[in-house]
């Protein structure tokens, strides 16, 4: 082969070298592309000539090829955007390209398409797409369960309608009455227990009432004896409920001690909500939720279900309905307290009003959340990862996305990394990087260009011999 095999080999080499400078050169101007994975450049030396044993072989030319790094993250970023995600660790989004607009609506390709780029964004329609016009796919949450209601992935579109008000119909409640409760009338010198114009003997009739003969409060507190109501018991905190039409209303409570343990019955007390603010003269200001008695050991004996029923809860006029009030096992007690107050540790209750569509986020667990301006959220969607055995194989698209091949294998369900909120990954671009290699590649290619130069410089002696 000679002078014309070195001609050969210089010129492969200066193919390859600019093969290379390609890729060098998209990597760089990918560097700020989010999600992007450069391509690194391979080379491959052709056999030139000769066989047998090491003296008879030639060095011949090269081939370049590209070297796919899918496997390498890149740096994740901070945003602000919520519904900006990345993946930390390996795995894939799923998504879908837009095809085109049907009676203002979109149609999709029906191609699932993999992509790192997580730069997402609520569209008009209510969807995830990226900065390359991706559509997010996942699989719808059960509200009730919460689990996975789907097993194949479709594109997610966002609900942005009302949520119905929800009636409250339980009421936690958890604390500590104290033994001696420091009311204004004890505080001036009187007694601790709810002022006897204000109580009745107990009949015991009720399943859970207290014994015959006891002590009880008065069913209801006209706006006449609110006074001394007041100054014979202590506050129990107060908490807003919500009626079947999302009306908010505020229920306060209030313990009066009516019974001091005498050696042989318990102490008890009476609970009392502010039923009508409005009220004056006989008319009923506070009613009595029920009675609750507790033993030497501090713990409730009574109601034995540890829960009292507020049936046709109904304030100022606002009917709420019948509600039960849980005060868990052993979560109401009555120990002796240096304030002489109820110290109230858990008052919440299940009731919401109406909420409109405030925001979408992203979940630690990977999830579409919704929130809802009455302070409620969804989980909507969990956001599919698929993972692949070869996934160096992808075949890139445009827009930082990948499709199958047969080299890389279906789409594994499911994958070893996590979904982060509120980050991006960038491109795996290292500039410093890819200038070394600039350099290197330039230097081999100019010297492949003095190859040529010899090669030429040879053969114009070789023609001249015969002039």
């Amino acid at each position: 082969m000679g002078v014309f095999g070195a001609l050969n080999a210089a010129v492969s080499g200066l193919s390859a070298q600019a093969y290379a400078l390609e890729n060098i050169s998209g990597n760089i101007a990918n560097s700020a592309t989010v999600g992007y994975k450069r391509l690194d450049t391979s080379f491959s030396d052709l056999v030139g000539g000769g066989r047998g044993s090491q003296p008879s072989q030639l060095a011949g030319t090269v081939s370049a090829s590209s070297r796919a790094t899918n496997g390498i993250q890149g740096d994740l970023q901070q945003s602000q955007v919520d519904t900006y995600m990345a993946i930390n660790g390996s795995g894939y989004f799923v998504v879908q390209g837009r095809a085109g607009e049907v009676d203002g609506r979109s149609i999709f390709t029906g191609n699932d398409l993999y992509t790192r780029r997580g730069d997402f964004e609520v569209d008009k329609e209510g969807r995830l797409v990226n900065g390359a016009g991706y559509y997010l796919m996942g699989q719808p949450i059960d509200p009730v369960t919460k689990n996975v209601a789907g097993s194949v992935p479709s594109i997610m579109t966002i609900d942005s309608s009302v949520i119905p008000a929800v009636v409250t119909d339980r009421i936690q409640y958890e604390g500590n009455l104290p033994t001696t409760p420091q009311t204004s009338a004890k505080l001036a010198g009187g007694t601790d227990l709810l002022d006897a114009a204000l109580t009745k003997a107990s009949t015991g009739a009720a399943p859970d009432a207290a014994a015959v003969g006891q002590t009880v409060g008065a069913d209801v507190i006209s706006s006449d004896d609110e006074v001394t109501f007041l100054n014979s018991s202590i506050a129990g905190e107060a908490i807003t409920v919500y009626n079947s039409s999302g009306t908010p209303v505020n229920v306060q409570m209030r313990w009066a001690k009516t019974f001091e343990d005498d050696g042989s019955q318990p102490d008890t007390w009476s609970l009392y909500y502010l039923s009508d603010s409005t009220a004056t003269g006989a008319g009923a200001k506070w009613s009595k939720v029920s009675d609750a008695q507790f033993g030497t050991d501090g713990r409730m004996t009574l109601p034995a279900t540890d829960s009292m029923a507020l049936t046709a809860l109904t304030v100022d006029g606002q009917t709420v309905g019948d509600v039960t009030l849980d005060f868990g096992t052993d979560a109401l007690t009555q120990f002796a307290d240096a304030n002489g107050s109820a110290k109230i540790s858990k008052l919440t209750q299940n009731g919401y009003p109406a909420g409109d569509l405030a925001g979408i986020s992203v979940s630690e667990a990977g999830r579409l959340v919704a929130s809802y301006s009455n302070g409620r959220t969804r989980e909507l969607y969990e956001i599919s990862l698929v993972s692949f055995s070869g996934e160096a194989w992808l075949e890139r698209v445009n827009g930082g996305a990948f499709e199958v091949t047969p080299e890389s294998g279906e789409p594994i369900s499911g994958a070893q990394g996590n979904i982060v909120g509120k980050r991006l990954e960038a491109s795996n671009t290292d500039i410093a990087d890819e200038f070394s290699k600039l350099i290197v590649t330039q230097q081999a290619y100019s010297a492949n260009t003095r190859i040529v130069s010899s090669s030429d410089e040879m053969l114009q002696e070789a023609i001249n011999m015969i002039r």
